[in-house]
C-alpha cells in the first residue's frame, strides 16, 4: 500500500482515539461532579469530605486520560516515522563456499 495512506490512517486513528479519550474523561468527571453536588445537597455537613474525594477521583480520571492521549500520540508518531527500505545489505551474505 501507499505510505501516505498509512500515514493518513495513523493520523485519523490517533485523532479518533484522542477524541474518544477526552469525551470519556469529560463524561466521567461530569458524572462525578453531579454526584458530589447531589450528595452535598442531601447532606451539607459532609461537603468537605465529598469535595476531597471528588478531587482525588477527578485527578485519577485526568491521569488515565493523559496516559491514553500519550498512547495515541505514540501511535501517530509510529505511523509517521519513515521506514527504512529493505536493502540487499540486510540480507545474509552468501560466499562462494556456501553456494
Amino acid at each position: 500500500m501507499n505510505d501516505m495512506l498509512f500515514l493518513g490512517l495513523g493520523y485519523i486513528g490517533g485523532g479518533l482515539g484522542a477524541g474518544l479519550t477526552i469525551i470519556g474523561a469529560a463524561a466521567g468527571i461530569g458524572r462525578l461532579a453531579a454526584s458530589a453536588m447531589e450528595g452535598t445537597a442531601r447532606q451539607p455537613e459532609a461537603g468537605g469530605q465529598l469535595r476531597t474525594s471528588m478531587i482525588i477521583a477527578a485527578a485519577l480520571i485526568e491521569g488515565i486520560a493523559f496516559f491514553a492521549l500519550v498512547i495515541c500520540l505514540f501511535a501517530v508518531l509510529n505511523f509517521g516515522m519513515p521506514k527504512a527500505p529493505i536493502s540487499d545489505a540486510a540480507a545474509p551474505v552468501q560466499t562462494e563456499a556456501r553456494k
